[in-house]
Formats: C-alpha cells, sequence, structure tokens
C-alpha cells in the first residue's frame, strides 16, 4: 500500500511538472506568435507607404521606370510569401530597391523639397524605427522559445508535442541601414 502511494505520488509530481512545461511552451510560442504579428504589421504599414512614395518619385524621375517595376513586384512578393523565410528573404530585396528609390531621389533637389516626398520619407524612417524595435523584441521571444524546447528535460516534452524551433528575423547589414533622411531641402 505504501508502494503504491509513492508510486501515485511520483506520478502526480511528473504530471504537473508536464502541465507546467507545456503550458510555459504555450506561453513562449504565443510571445514569437505575438512578436512576428508585430513585425508584420511593420512591414505592411510600410509597404502600404511605397505606391504612394513611388507615385511622388514618379513625377521627377520618369526615367527610373525599371526601378519602379521593381519596387512594385518586390513588394507583391514580400505581401504574398508564404513563410517566415520567404517573407525575410522577399524584405531585404524590397530594402534594397527602397534604398536605390532614395538614391535616385538624391539626384532630384526639387523632389528632395518636396513636401509629400519629405513627409513620406519620414515616415518611412519611422517605420524603420518601430520595425527594429519589433525585430529586437520578436528575436528575444524567438531566443527564449527555442532555449525552453532546446534544454532538458523540457526538450523531451517539448519534441513529444511537435513544438519545433522558430527562425529569427535577421537582415543583412546593408539592408538593415535605415533609409538616409535629409530634411535640409538643399541642393546638392
Amino acid at each position: 500500500m505504501r508502494t503504491e502511494w509513492i508510486v501515485l505520488g511520483v506520478v502526480a509530481v511528473i504530471g504537473l511538472y508536464a502541465i507546467v512545461v507545456f503550458n510555459r511552451l504555450i506561453r513562449g510560442r504565443n510571445l514569437v506568435r505575438e512578436g512576428w504579428s508585430g513585425i508584420d504589421v511593420q512591414l505592411r504599414r510600410r509597404s502600404d507607404l511605397i505606391p504612394n512614395l513611388i507615385e511622388t518619385v514618379k513625377a521627377y524621375a520618369a526615367h527610373e521606370r525599371g526601378l519602379f517595376e521593381e519596387i512594385v513586384i518586390r513588394r507583391a512578393s514580400a505581401m504574398n510569401a508564404p513563410d517566415i523565410a520567404g517573407r525575410v528573404a522577399a524584405e531585404r530585396e524590397l530594402q534594397g530597391s527602397l534604398h536605390r528609390l532614395f538614391a535616385v531621389a538624391e539626384a532630384y533637389p526639387e523632389l528632395k523639397a518636396n513636401q509629400n516626398f519629405l513627409a513620406l520619407q519620414n515616415q518611412i524612417a519611422e517605420l524603420e524605427d518601430q520595425l527594429q524595435m519589433a525585430r529586437r523584441y520578436y528575436n528575444g521571444t524567438v531566443r527564449d522559445f527555442n532555449t525552453n524546447i532546446q534544454t532538458f528535460p523540457d526538450v523531451l516534452l517539448a519534441r513529444l508535442t511537435g513544438f519545433r524551433e522558430e527562425q529569427f528575423f535577421h537582415v543583412d547589414g546593408d539592408a538593415a541601414a535605415t533609409p538616409s533622411v535629409d530634411f535640409s531641402g538643399s541642393k546638392s
């Protein structure tokens, strides 16, 4: 009888531990999803500004048609990416195209002084800052979640219940730079 109570006690402790670990893993996964949602919101806001930015630049730099078409294609690719890895790759390409667009704008002093362009450029710079904060939060939650599912003994329950590592949101060094914003309106 005493052995039965000990076995029952051990089983109860293991069961409670499994419940605590499982709930912690669920909480971590939900934080990762919340973090990605924050990134997604900022990326969508930036993508929503791109058509206005293109139209503003088009008025001054009509011969840059190839760049405008490239940005439209890359924006669509980023908006329709099927997973995080695809979205990261598409956003890198879009970011590079936006850098080229801002470089084109540098060649047009009248455009640099245009209030619509300056406002759009400012909004994109602010969104880049917010996106950087969202990336930090997301990557922090991914780090914590991945650590939880990779450490013993949590790894045993994580693998049994189908938890998998999440991907970090990395941006290459060149693409990570915030587009340069020049509010002076002075001629180059």
